[in-house]
C-alpha cells in the first residue's frame, strides 16, 4: 500500500490509533466490538463441553474464563507490554480452530474409561505446552510462512468447517443424547422434530438480519438470533433456570482448578494448529493495520506483527492456566474499525474492560450453560459453514495449477475421509491412533508433507505483499 493511500485511510478515520475519544463515544465503539464477538467467544467452551458431556457448573466455569481471559489477553494486545502485543486495536477471544481436536483428544481419553470432567487437565495441558510453539516461532516469522502457505492454511481452515458442521446439526436435533433416543425408539420423532424447528427458527432470524441493510444489525444478526431462540425455548419452558449451576455471586479465577496432564501421542494436531493461526494472526494484524491507516512494511509493521504473534501465543498459555480454550485475534473486528471511523486502540481497554466484568459474573455464563442443545446448534451450523467458506476463499485468492490440485484433492481426501469414517483408525497402529485422531490433523499433515514433497516449491509466496495474508474466517 502507498504512503497515498495509507494516509487517505488515515484521514478518513474519525479517531486514528494514538487518539482518545471522548468518553461516550469510546464507550459506544467498544459496546460494537463487544456484540459482534461475545456469542464467538463463548460458543468454542460450549461445544467442547456439551460434546465431552462435561456436568453443567463446570462448563459455566470455563465459559467464564473464557470471557475473562479475553479481556485481559485483549488488554495485552492492545496495550502492548514490552515487546508482548500489536499496540493497535486487535480483540482477543477463543479460536474456534481448536474444538474439533480438542474434542477428539477428550473423545480418546473418555473413551478408556475416564469421566468426563477427567479430560479437562489433558485437555489444558495440551494447550498450554502448544502456546509457546507460537510464542517461539514468532521470532521466525519468515522461514514458518513457507511452511504454511495460502493453500495449506485454506485446507486446514476449511476442514476445521467441515469437520465441525457435522457437531452442529446434532446439536440442532437436540444432542447425541436425543439422537440416540430417537434410533432406539425411546424419544418420539415430534421431539426431534421441535428441536430442528427451534434450530431452523435461529438460522432463518440470523439470515434475515444478516440480509437488512443497516450495518449495526446485519453485524449483531448471531447474538440477535441466539437470544431470539432462547426466548421462544424460555417460553416453551425449555429453559430450567432452577438448574442455574451458579453459587456465588463473584466467580474467582483459580489457576490449574482441574489440574495439569499431558500426552504426546495426541500433541501432533494441537501444533499444528498453532502454527495455522500464527499465520492467521498475521492476516488479522495486518488487515488491522490496513483499516487503521497504519504502516503495512518496514520496522514498525514487522515489530507489530512480531508482538502480535507472540501475545497471541502468551494469551494461549494464560488461557490454559485459568482453565479454557486457546486465545487468538478476532477478525470482525477489523470490519467495526471500518463501520465506525475509530481505530483508536484507548477503545480496546474498554472492550477488555466490559469481557472482564462479564467474565467475573457467573449469572452470565451460567444463563449461556443453559442455552437449549437446538439454539446453539442453529448458531454454529452457520458459523462452522461460514468457517468452512472462508477456507475456501482462502484457496479461491491463490493460483491453484496440477500441483495444487493433487495436494487439494489428496489433502481433503485424506481430511474427510477420517471424519466420515474415523473408526478405520483403529486398524492402524496405537501410536498413530492421536496424531490422525481428527481429519483437520490428517488433512492438514498430508497438505504440508505434499507442499514440500510435490515437484515445484512455494518459495514464491515469500515475495507475497503483507496484505497478501489476511486469510482469517469472518466468524471465529
Amino acid at each position: 500500500m502507498s504512503n497515498q493511500n495509507r494516509e487517505a485511510i488515515k484521514a478518513s478515520l474519525i479517531y486514528g490509533l494514538h487518539d482518545r475519544p471522548p468518553l461516550g463515544e469510546a464507550i459506544f465503539a467498544a459496546l460494537q466490538h463487544l456484540i459482534a464477538i461475545v456469542v464467538s467467544i463463548m460458543t468454542p467452551a460450549l461445544i467442547i463441553c456439551s460434546v465431552l458431556g462435561i456436568n453443567a457448573a463446570d462448563t459455566s466455569y470455563i465459559v467464564s474464563m473464557s470471557l475473562l481471559v479475553s479481556g485481559v489477553a485483549t488488554f495485552i494486545q492492545v496495550k502492548k507490554i514490552g515487546f508482548v502485543g500489536s499496540g493497535l486495536l486487535s480483540i482477543q477471544g477463543t479460536s474456534f480452530a481448536f474444538i474439533g481436536v480438542l474434542i477428539a483428544a477428550g473423545k480418546s481419553h473418555i473413551g478408556a474409561g475416564n469421566s468426563p470432567e477427567s479430560a479437562l487437565p489433558l485437555l489444558f495441558g495440551l494447550c498450554f505446552v502448544g502456546s509457546f510453539i507460537e510464542m517461539i516461532c514468532s521470532r521466525f516469522i519468515k522461514p514458518l510462512r513457507l511452511l504454511i502457505t495460502p493453500l495449506v492454511c485454506g485446507i486446514v481452515v476449511t476442514l476445521i468447517g467441515m469437520t465441525l458442521i457435522g457437531s452442529a446439526v446434532k446439536s440442532c436435533a437436540g444432542g447425541q443424547t436425543a439422537i440416540d433416543g430417537f434410533l432406539n425408539g425411546s424419544v418420539p420423532a415430534s421431539v426431534i422434530q421441535n428441536n430442528l424447528l427451534l434450530a431452523f427458527i435461529v438460522v432463518a432470524t440470523i439470515l434475515i438480519f444478516n440480509s437488512l441493510n443497516n450495518r449495526w444489525i446485519r453485524m449483531s444478526s448471531i447474538f440477535v438470533g441466539l437470544i431470539f431462540g432462547y426466548a421462544i425455548a424460555a417460553i416453551g419452558g425449555r429453559v430450567d433456570l432452577s438448574a442455574m449451576p451458579v453459587s456465588s455471586w463473584v466467580m474467582v479465577p483459580l489457576p490449574f482448578k482441574y489440574g495439569f496432564n499431558f500426552d504426546i501421542s495426541v500433541f501432533l494436531g494441537i501444533a499444528l494448529l498453532y502454527l495455522v493461526t500464527l499465520v492467521e494472526t498475521i492476516g488479522d494484524i495486518t488487515a488491522t493495520s490496513l483499516v487503521s491507516g497504519e504502516p503495512l512494511e518496514g520496522d514498525v509493521y514487522l515489530e507489530r506483527v512480531t508482538g502480535g504473534v507472540f501475545a497471541d501465543g502468551f494469551n494461549s498459555l494464560l488461557a490454559a492456566v485459568f482453565n479454557t480454550f486457546p486465545n487468538t485475534t478476532f477478525s470482525q473486528n477489523n470490519g467495526i474499525i471500518q463501520l465506525t471511523g475509530v481505530a483508536s486502540r484507548y477503545v480496546g481497554y474498554f472492550v477488555a474492560g466490559f469481557l472482564t466484568i462479564l467474565g467475573l459474573i457467573p449469572y452470565f455464563s451460567g444463563l449461556a450453560t443453559l442455552m437449549p442443545a437446538p439454539v446453539l446448534g442453529g448458531a454454529t451450523f452457520l458459523m462452522f459453514g461460514t468457517v468452512a467458506a472462508s477456507g475456501i476463499r482462502i484457496i479461491a485468492t491463490q493460483h491453484i495449477d496440477r500441483r495444487g490440485t493433487l495436494i487439494l484433492a489428496v489433502s481433503m481426501a485424506a481430511g474427510l475421509g477420517v471424519s466420515f469414517e474415523p473408526a478405520l483408525i483403529k486398524a492402524l497402529p496405537q501410536s498413530l491412533h492421536g496424531m490422525l485422531s481428527s481429519g483437520i490433523i490428517s488433512g492438514g499433515l498430508t497438505a504440508i508433507v505434499l507442499n514440500f514433497a510435490l515437484p515445484g516449491s512455494p518459495a514464491e509466496y515469500l515475495q507475497a505483499k503483507p496484505a497478501d495474508v489476511s486469510m482469517r474466517p469472518e466468524v471465529e
